[in-house]
């Protein structure tokens, strides 16, 4: 049954996207198998768009390495003044979506009215910032993809044993020395697999090259199979061609990035108890926390701020920033217009529906697949795990377009409902809820569930009243990440609503896609608030669970 489900979560989108990329005639219903989808991989848009999402990937990804292991080895390892915030910094800007700090950069670092230009221009100096550049999608992209590469190198400079570096500095090595030839090399798995993780995740990124590539004609993949896909008439056999691609290109990365990291095995935690030793920073210390609150005044501060001023302004035209502080430039009004709106509430209303269906249905769904991998003898329980962890390798957009043909086709009333809307968020985020269940079920001793069993329990029973307790920590924490990046989703759910199912963050990209970027900061500034909300609420019982 858990196998049938992940068929129609998973595999059964991704085979009819495969069959739209070999079909004929896929607009008229036609069933001819053809190559003719295929020669679009061949064109001057395509090659065009292949080169800039490589260059897209590879150069965000070297940013937000940049970024995050270096707030990860200032927050992790060494003597700079208040790492806790540090911390803080490297792990924000996960709850700031990429797509809105796009939006909130394109207010920031438009050429021609944007804030930080007309503060130049206020001294004196021409505009310098053009956000709508190669250099721009691949500065956002590196912002907030960072937290990606400051959690995973974080952990592993935390867990490293000192025994090894005080090997070296007892035979005379200095501290550039020690961490050039120790140190690094020990965490070069987790910043390998990081960076392959992160190059896939910004390659598969479909709103940032919407909102600031595109503006600049820089087309990358998931921009043109969305552009194909609003051709008129639709050319989605030519769409899903290009999403086999991607997706191809996806499965390859992932499986770089397994291989890296299942290949080299540097053990430095055992036993024995361990501190992370102090690297001293000296006269750097200071500077060190000046870099980290640089970046957090690029990825929050400023983007968080240049929302608040759009969303205030009463005139959707800004020619200098003294315009600002006439009477009546800023209001709040517009926004308590919005918010009391009914549109406004049942767009918030469908977002928690889909956010909470989303979550329970996932913690469901992965709790059951998790047990079924790992405490029961069942046959084909490894493919399972496999067919679960498929959609870390497929991209959003191609899960999108391939659930738009499985529920247009599949005879069940789904289509037009915000069933659907969860659907995807379950199918797209099914490998981060398997993971998080899993990491607490191996956890576990089968002891205590076999316990109950014995003496007379029946193994449904055993299952509810003595495994799902002790798992609640990881089952809430699933849940809330799950309701967490249900709220945030975007790419799939583009080719999913209907007017009557309109989401935030859908709300957000058709204000944006309409030309009102007014619309789209109120609305961004709000969905901050409510993703903060959650966020609190996720700490808030997180601490509960852990005391």
């Amino acid at each position: 049954m858990l196998l049938a489900l992940l068929v129609i979560l998973v595999v059964l989108p991704v085979g009819f996207v495969l069959h739209s990329a070999f079909t004929a005639g896929s607009r008229s219903g036609g069933t001819g198998l053809t190559l003719a989808n295929f020669g679009v991989l061949f064109t001057g848009a395509m090659t065009g768009a292949m080169l800039n999402s490589a260059l897209v990937g590879l150069g965000s990804t070297f940013l937000a390495l940049t970024f995050g292991c270096g707030l990860a080895f200032l927050a992790a390892r060494t003597d700079a003044p208040g790492r806790r915030l540090i911390y803080f910094i490297g792990v924000l800007p996960l709850f700031l979506p990429a797509f809105v700090g796009a939006l909130a950069w394109s207010v920031l670092g438009s050429p021609a009215s944007g804030l930080i230009n007309l503060a130049l221009a206020e001294v004196g100096l021409p505009p310098l910032v053009d956000i709508y550049s190669y250099g721009g999608v691949v500065f956002v992209l590196g912002l907030y993809y960072a937290p990606y590469a400051f959690m995973l190198v974080h952990a592993a400079l935390s867990l490293m044993n000192p025994d090894l570096e005080d090997a070296a500095s007892l035979h005379g090595a200095g501290t550039g020395a020690m961490l050039r030839t120790v140190s690094f090399p020990l965490v070069k798995p987790a910043v390998l697999g990081s960076a392959v993780l992160i190059f896939a995740l910004t390659v598969e990124n479909f709103p940032v090259a919407q909102v600031i590539g595109v503006p600049s004609q820089l087309d990358t993949l998931p921009t043109l199979i969305y552009r194909l896909m609003n051709a008129s008439p639709a050319r989605s056999g030519e769409a899903a061609a290009v999403a086999v691609l991607l997706t191809v290109l996806l499965m390859l990365a992932v499986a770089v990035q397994h291989r890296v990291v299942s290949r080299t095995r540097f053990t430095t935690l055992t036993g024995k108890g361990v501190r992370a030793r102090r690297i001293p920073l000296h006269r750097w210390r200071f500077p060190a926390l000046a870099a980290a609150l640089l970046y957090f005044l690029l990825s929050t501060v400023l983007p968080v701020a240049a929302l608040a001023v759009s969303a205030l302004q009463t005139s959707p035209y800004l020619a200098d920033l003294d315009q600002l502080g006439a009477p009546g430039a800023l209001s709040v009004l517009p926004m308590l217009d919005v918010i009391g709106s009914d549109d406004f509430r049942s767009v918030l209303g469908n977002s928690v529906i889909v956010g909470v269906g989303a979550a329970v249905a996932g913690t469901v769904l992965c709790f059951a697949l998790s047990y079924t991998r790992h405490r029961s003898r069942s046959a084909g329980r490894g493919v399972l795990e496999y067919v679960a962890m498929l959609p870390l390798a497929v991209p959003a957009i191609v899960l999108g377009l391939g659930l738009l043909r499985t529920w247009l086709t599949i005879p069940v009333p789904v289509f037009g409902t915000l069933l659907v809307l969860i659907i995807a968020c379950v199918a797209i985020f099914l490998p981060q809820g398997y993971r998080g269940v899993s990491s607490s079920i191996l956890q576990l001793d089968w002891d205590l569930e076999d316990s109950a069993v014995m003496l007379g329990a029946p193994r449904s029973r055993a299952i509810a009243t003595v495994t799902v307790p002790l798992l609640r920590v990881g089952l809430s924490s699933t849940f809330l990440l799950l309701l967490m990046l249900a709220m945030r989703e975007l790419t799939a759910v583009l080719f999913l609503y209907t007017t009557d199912t309109r989401v935030l963050s859908i709300a957000i990209f058709d204000a944006y896609d309409n030309g009102s970027l007014h619309d789209a900061a109120l609305l961004s500034l709000l969905y901050c608030a409510v993703i903060a909300v959650l966020a609190a609420v996720a700490r808030r019982l997180g601490a509960k669970e852990a005391a």
